[in-house]
């Protein structure tokens, strides 16, 4: 397997920053359909943040093309989506025809069940769309960027998913945690030393959460609320904080670890999305809003995309993971499944709305990129003209999955910024 790039290498960054172009075209990715009220199911929730910059701005009705709006989550034709009213008629009746005496409660279970049917290899909690909390976001009108939102609040997220989901023991402490007895003494190597001896499958969980963490700190210091003048905020690169976060000096070494797994991660996910590449180009799938125009504009775009991941050759062998004894590797999946799907849901935890919309979008577009790289034969057996009824993506998948990507290419780029100004600086 990979153990992810040895350095930030400069080839890697034009990679990124060439995948994050054509990403931006993408006109049907920026509209995110996300559920920002559904309760914190771990704690009793510190109450919303009240500062201007946390709150999100929900897409009007008026703005959301037809096609999202009558579609099911996951049927991406025209004919799909025309024939929708039909199925949900016809479903209606086979349910009916059971036993015309179920009871409404009944029902409702086997509707439960159905949905823990299809939950059964999801690595993330997904917002149910029929909820009538679930809104449409345009996220270019919600730009993930430093929000004010922290202190305790926020440290408790991390904490959680730290301490409760990455297979640690609560005597083994992360680096500058400061709860950690005698702290300033230990620069970490304690940690990783523990972390080297676990299997190959807890280091790749750990090396995930945190390039996924780094990640989010960067768009943060690359966003930072600079000054505002008469209500005009000024947002741009705050230096000071990139180095407390991520200078070797200041973070006792654990900036460098961090950034590295931040290329970790992306070369999880750009393996996923060249893995995937085969569901979307078939021909049943036109990624229908009711626009064909910009339906078929987005399509070749999409498949654009796909055939440059193909042409980067530094790819993360997902293999080597969940092999030997199938018993032991098919408990193992599970357990890793299950610690990613918490993590998912601690993010209903978060008390700015900003944050959580994009803390929800970047961890099931994870989630997502999971999924796919453990669905390898699904997807080579993948119908061309029907519609699977093995490997689906949802809709809602689909635009965490890219635009998660789009984070680590951004997150890449503004890297790329800050060695510059460093350079600068000297």
């Amino acid at each position: 397997m990979s153990q992810g790039p040895r350095r930030a290498g400069a080839g890697r960054g034009a990679a990124a920053v060439q995948l994050l172009v054509t990403l931006s075209f993408l006109p049907r990715v920026v509209e995110a359909q996300v559920n920002l009220k559904r309760p914190c199911p771990f704690w009793a929730e510190d109450g919303h943040c009240s500062i201007k910059d946390c709150h999100v701005e929900p897409c009007p009705e008026s703005k959301i093309p037809v096609g999202i709006k009558a579609g099911s989550s996951n049927k991406y034709s025209k004919v799909a989506n025309d024939t929708k009213e039909l199925e949900d008629c016809e479903q209606a009746n086979k349910l009916g025809a059971i036993n015309s005496t179920l009871s409404n409660q009944s029902k409702e279970a086997f509707i439960d069940w159905a949905r823990y049917d299809d939950s059964q290899d999801h690595f993330c909690e997904l917002d149910d769309e029929r909820s009538p909390a679930a809104q449409y976001v345009d996220l270019l009108l919600n730009p993930e960027r430093y929000t004010g939102y922290k202190g305790s609040s926020a440290w408790r997220v991390w904490n959680s998913i730290y301490e409760e989901n990455c297979f640690k023991p609560r005597s083994v402490y992360r680096p500058l945690n400061p709860l950690a007895p005698g702290r300033g003494e230990d620069d970490g190597e304690s940690f990783y030393t523990w972390l080297e001896g676990l299997c190959l499958e807890k280091r790749v969980f750990y090396k995930l959460i945190s390039g996924l963490h780094a990640s989010i700190n960067l768009h943060l210091c690359a966003n930072y609320l600079l000054e505002e003048t008469w209500g005009k905020p000024s947002w741009g690169p705050n230096m000071k904080e990139f180095k407390r976060r991520f200078d070797p000096v200041e973070t006792k070494g654990e900036g460098p670890r961090r950034l590295k797994n931040l290329y970790f991660l992306y070369l999880i996910e750009l393996r996923a999305l060249s893995k995937v590449a085969p569901y979307f180009e078939r021909s049943i799938v036109d990624l229908y809003t009711g626009n064909v125009e910009e339906d078929a504009d987005t399509k070749m775009l999409l498949l654009n995309i796909f055939q440059d991941t193909k042409s980067f050759p530094m790819h993360f062998d997902e293999k080597s993971m969940f092999a030997g004894d199938k018993k032991g590797a098919k408990s193992l999946k599970e357990e890793f499944r299950l610690h990613f799907k918490n993590i998912s849901r601690i993010m209903d935890c978060v008390g700015c709305d900003k944050c959580r919309l994009w803390g929800k979008l970047q961890t099931q577009g994870l989630g997502t990129a999971l999924k796919i790289l453990f669905s390898e034969k699904e997807i080579q057996k993948l119908p061309e003209n029907s519609p699977s009824k093995g490997f689906q993506l949802t809709r809602q998948e689909i635009v965490a999955l890219l635009n998660a990507f789009g984070r680590l290419s951004t997150s890449i780029r503004e890297l790329q910024n800050f060695k510059v100004l460093l350079q600068h600086r000297r």
